[in-house]
């Protein structure tokens, strides 16, 4: 199995997991950043410290990467390349995997349940804002 095989089957074991916001772990809940960091570690490829979306874009977005949506590529979220306010990592060429569904005021694995917020499977483009994919494995 190669790296972004691993990582992937690393991610989707997650699925299901609660979203909390500033979470950085399955039994209390991931936010977003969180888990993208958790699954880049699993595979040597996370940067130093807690990471918010924005600063994941930043590290990766200085290193060779190819700009297309494909298995292992790291997609973004936001307005801008200063505004950047959602990560997840993807799958296939069309479909992510996220911990979503929640926001700041998703602190609890009770709020998690009641703002249907957790890791989970969508398509790429399931949202407007999306802003880049860097695929990170070059």
């Amino acid at each position: 199995m190669n790296q972004i095989e691993s990582m992937i089957d690393y991610a989707k074991s997650f699925v299901g997991s609660p979203y909390t916001w500033g979470g950085s772990n399955p039994l209390s809940g991931w936010d977003c950043s969180g888990f993208v960091q958790e699954v880049l570690a699993s595979v040597g490829l996370d940067p130093k410290g807690d990471q918010t979306s924005q600063a994941l874009f930043n590290s990766f977005v200085r290193k060779p990467y190819l700009d297309k949506i494909q298995k292992g590529s790291l997609v973004f979220y936001g307005t801008s390349s200063l505004d950047i306010k959602h990560v997840a990592l993807c799958i296939n060429d069309f479909q992510i995997i996220e911990a979503a569904g929640g926001g700041s005021r998703t602190k609890s694995i009770r709020d998690a349940m009641k703002d249907d917020a957790f890791v989970r499977i969508r398509p790429v483009k399931y949202r407007s804002d999306f802003f880049q994919s860097l695929f990170t494995f070059i």
